[in-house]
């Protein structure tokens, strides 16, 4: 089997302050790390850990530093695409000696994992909180669909297109979602969908592709679906997610994995 784990929404801000002045997204990022590496050894081989956007929360050069100094102890390889707390030419010139980070333009590539492939996607839209998937983004995504027509593929976006009911979040999602999922719709073998920005496990089944929304390590946006709620943040615990490539099935089997040390494993039966 393959697998990878999705990690979005680290939000990093400069060295000893607190993101809100409430949110302590390093400790929290360092922590992910660790959880990672000392869980590598249990799991199928992990062919890489994807960002999933929102690396940073000011995108500054500052920021990204500090962000690659927390991600220096991950031991297996990363991939990243952009949310819209980054800013996309900080993020390539932190980014400038990977070998998926493009020279100029959006932020995306492709990444053949053998039994799937996988897309990322670049939907920010700087200066606005929603996200836009531009010409040349909607451009990639079909030539990558071309490449590989009959292997099944994920993409991965920062910005969903599924209802959260939560009012402020649902208004700052993908605006241009239906222009990917026409194309998503002509691909012959199973698509799947992976984003971040909702701060919340959440998935949806939308014209017959699954959209599959990750939760972040460091803060929880506050799940209140009244008409009138105040967007919120609330420090529930972090998560990262494992996704697993499963041949009995054709597609992915997800698992949430939880930040931290807890007591266990101990077999049920001696």
């Amino acid at each position: 089997m393959t697998s990878f784990i999705q990690l979005t929404d680290t939000h990093i801000v400069s060295e000893g302050s607190l993101a809100y002045g409430r949110s302590d997204t390093a400790t929290a990022l360092a922590r992910a790390v660790d959880t990672i590496n000392s869980r590598l050894p249990v799991l199928d081989p992990v062919d890489c850990v994807v960002v999933t956007g929102d690396l940073t929360d000011h995108g500054s050069a500052e920021e990204y530093a500090h962000l690659r100094q927390l991600l220096a102890p991950l031991n297996v390889p990363l991939r990243a695409i952009p949310g819209n707390h980054d800013t996309r030419e900080a993020m390539r010139a932190a980014f400038a000696t990977e070998d998926w980070m493009p020279a100029s333009g959006p932020i995306q590539w492709h990444h053949d994992f053998g039994p799937f492939a996988m897309v990322g996607l670049d939907t920010l839209l700087e200066g606005a909180p929603y996200g836009m998937l531009c010409e040349a983004g909607l451009g990639f995504l079909a030539r990558s669909l071309k490449t590989t027509p009959d292997k099944p593929l994920v993409v991965a976006t920062h910005h969903p297109w599924i209802p959260s009911g939560m009012a402020d979040m649902d208004r700052n999602n993908l605006r241009n979602g239906p222009a990917m999922l026409d194309l998503l719709r002509e691909h012959d073998a199973p698509v799947h969908v992976i984003s971040g920005h909702l701060h919340r496990a959440m998935s949806a089944l939308v014209d017959g592709v699954l959209h599959q929304v990750a939760p972040a390590p460091c803060h929880a946006v506050h799940l209140d679906q009244r008409a009138d709620a105040v967007n919120s943040l609330v420090l529930e615990p972090g998560q990262v997610t494992v996704y697993n490539w499963h041949d009995v099935t054709g597609g992915l089997v997800s698992d949430l994995l939880p930040i931290g040390d807890y007591p266990g494993p101990w077999p049920f039966y001696d």
